[in-house]
Formats: structure tokens, C-alpha cells, sequence
């Protein structure tokens, strides 16, 4: 099995696949301070609860957007795995797309790692929207180069720092409202009004924007927790792929270890 680990600003998801087939997938906190040991006994407890074994994991990928946990990560797939991770970013490592940015080293692993598996599975050219802790706008060429993007504050920090900035706003989720109207009676319903319908405007104004840069006919896939609660609510977005990163970090393992010659 292949273990591909996502370490994101927010969370880190670390997931087993076997060949296209994800069997499982846990998400833990990045914590910069968090040691090797300390995953360590995290994971191996979720292994055992799940019945599987660490000499099965054959190989490993890693992608990362916060460095300081990188060493810790390698050190759990060295020592506890037995295999040493390719690491998203390595120049080493071939991603099998160009990056026509000038400087390359700037674009987050995440998404480079969304462009390749966005450009191998449904073609381009194409927009990735991934709702994380930043909400990223990435274009990706017909030939699958990455072209650039947008990156714009996400739904949660906007709504931590409105929480934040204001004494009288409490915190709230993120929710797909139950009626099309916008128009909030309470302060609840306003706020939920405003950050719901305020990105459902983001994002279609940006794809529409981008489309008019490069391609008007341009699909748009959205990935990340919460693209599925904007997906029923606008034109904008033409398919949903949660696993769009597990999937990438698997392509561009698969590209990079050529498979044991069989006797």
C-alpha cells in the first residue's frame, strides 16, 4: 500500500491506498511542535483499531505547506514505515506538468499536487477551487501546465477574524442555507447570509474572470472540505472531487517509482 500524507495549514491527512482504491484516511491538527514519536503513536494506534499493518505500506508521498513539520513526518515513514517518503517539491521529483509561473518554487505543493491530478483525471483546461484555510483559485493549461491562480482568505479564517474583530458577532458554521433568500432577520441569519452568499459571489466572479482571461468554456472542479456546500448553490462549479490531492500524490508517486520487474 502506499501511505500519501497532506499537510495542510489547518489539517494534516495522512491515507492508505491500495493501487486507486483509498482504504483508509485520518486527519489530525498540524502542529508545528508535534514530534515524530507523537505521530507515531497516534497512528499506529489507528492502524491497529483498523486492522492493518505498517509492513504493508510499500511506499510513501509527502506534500507539505508548512516546512517545519516535514522532518518530523520523514522521520515517522523512516522509522516507522521503513521507507523513505518522495516529498512534492523535491526537485527530484517529476510532476509531469510544467509550472509557468516565474518562480516556481512559490506555488504550494497542494497546488501542484490538485493541477496533476486535475489535468490526468478530467482534462483541461481547468480551474481547481480548493476550500481550505485559504480559499485557492489555480488554472491549469489544456496540456495540464499550471498557468497560476488566485489565492483569497477562507470561509473558516473569515469567519474567526469576524468573530475576532466585532464583540457582538458569535461564531458560527458555515451552512448551506435552507432558502434561497438573502435577507437575514436576525444577526445569525445575516452573518450566515452574508459569508455563505458573499462567497457564493467570490467564486462565481472569479471563475468569470479567469474564464475570460483564458478559455470561456474552462470546467470548474471544486475540492476541500466544504466545496460540497456550495456546489448545489451555483453554476460555478461543475463537479466536486474531495480526494483530489490522495489521488494527485498517488499519480505523481506512480510516475516517479517505476514498479518492480516481476520474475
Amino acid at each position: 500500500m502506499l501511505l500519501t500524507i497532506d499537510a495542510g495549514n489547518t489539517n494534516t491527512v495522512f491515507a492508505l491506498l491500495d493501487g486507486k482504491t483509498i482504504v483508509r484516511q485520518w486527519r489530525i491538527s498540524t502542529v508545528v511542535q508535534r514530534t515524530s514519536d507523537e505521530y507515531t503513536v497516534w497512528i499506529s494506534q489507528l492502524m491497529r483499531l483498523a486492522d492493518l499493518d505498517p509492513a504493508d505500506v510499500n511506499g510513501a508521498i509527502l506534500a507539505t505547506v508548512v516546512p517545519p513539520v516535514q522532518r518530523h513526518l520523514v522521520r515517522l515513514c523512516v522509522d516507522y514505515f521503513q521507507c523513505d517518503p518522495l516529498i512534492v517539491g523535491d526537485e527530484r521529483v517529476d510532476l509531469g506538468v510544467g509550472v509557468r509561473v516565474p518562480n516556481p518554487g512559490e506555488v504550494g505543493a497542494d497546488r501542484l499536487v490538485n493541477a496533476v491530478a486535475g489535468h490526468q483525471l478530467y482534462g483541461g483546461p481547468l480551474i481547481v477551487v480548493d476550500f481550505g484555510t485559504a480559499t485557492t483559485f489555480d488554472v491549469i493549461g489544456e496540456t495540464g501546465d499550471y498557468l497560476g491562480g488566485v489565492i483569497a482568505p477562507g470561509i473558516n479564517l473569515s469567519l474567526w477574524a469576524l468573530h475576532e474583530a466585532a464583540a457582538k458577532l458569535p461564531r458560527i458554521a458555515v451552512e448551506e442555507p435552507s432558502t434561497s433568500r438573502v435577507t437575514g432577520t436576525t444577526t445569525l441569519d445575516a452573518m450566515q447570509s452574508g459569508i455563505y452568499w458573499g462567497y457564493v459571489g467570490l467564486l462565481e466572479g472569479i471563475v468569470d474572470r479567469l474564464r475570460q482571461e483564458h478559455d470561456p468554456q474552462m470546467r470548474v472542479l471544486g475540492t476541500g472540505g466544504l466545496a460540497r456546500v456550495f456546489f448545489n448553490r451555483t453554476d460555478a462549479i461543475d463537479a466536486v472531487d474531495g480526494d483530489l490531492t490522495l489521488h494527485g500524490l498517488r499519480l505523481i508517486y506512480e510516475r516517479n517509482v517505476t514498479a518492480p520487474a516481476v520474475s
